[in-house]
């Protein structure tokens, strides 16, 4: 074969591959590409998505960390006034507890007086009595009647 035979009939047969090639594997290959161009895309939209999302959660979150912690001192503060409310309460029954012992206690010593000044009485009477039984029964003598008081008056 010649030169120019074998010129022209590659010519020939890479203008077939060529041809081959535009028909058959290009469209496929280019549409591959395409569909991987968009998914990149797809891909990269998602993210740019995903991070606003991110940022938003992280605002949310933050935002209700402020809330929770808000209502937490709502809480202790209320837990405290409670507290201080329930400390008055009890020191104000613990002072009328007090009061009720020491007027109870008052009311007895008031009574063992008046039962111990009542029993003096009673033994005053009786002294008093015996003195005059000692002084009708002895004659009538005023040396007498003032030893006799003044041993009374001892007694007493």
């Amino acid at each position: 074969m010649d030169i120019n035979a074998s010129l022209f009939l590659q010519a020939l047969v890479f203008a077939v591959l060529v041809l081959v090639t535009w028909k058959f594997i290009w469209p496929p290959l280019t549409n591959a590409i395409d569909e991987r161009a968009r998914r990149i895309a797809d891909g990269l939209s998602a993210a740019d998505r995903a991070k606003h999302d991110l940022a938003n959660a992280e605002k949310l979150a933050v935002e209700e960390l402020r809330k929770a912690k808000s209502q937490a001192a709502e809480i202790i503060a209320q837990a405290d006034k409670r507290a201080s409310q329930i400390v008055e309460e009890a020191k104000d029954a613990a002072r009328v507890e007090g009061d009720r012992l020491i007027a109870g206690a008052k009311s007895e010593v008031d009574q063992q007086i008046h039962q111990a000044k009542e029993a003096l009485r009673q033994q005053v009477s009786a002294l008093a009595v015996a003195g005059a039984e000692q002084i009708l029964r002895r004659e009538v003598d005023a040396a007498r009647h003032a030893d006799l008081l003044s041993a009374l008056k001892t007694e007493l």
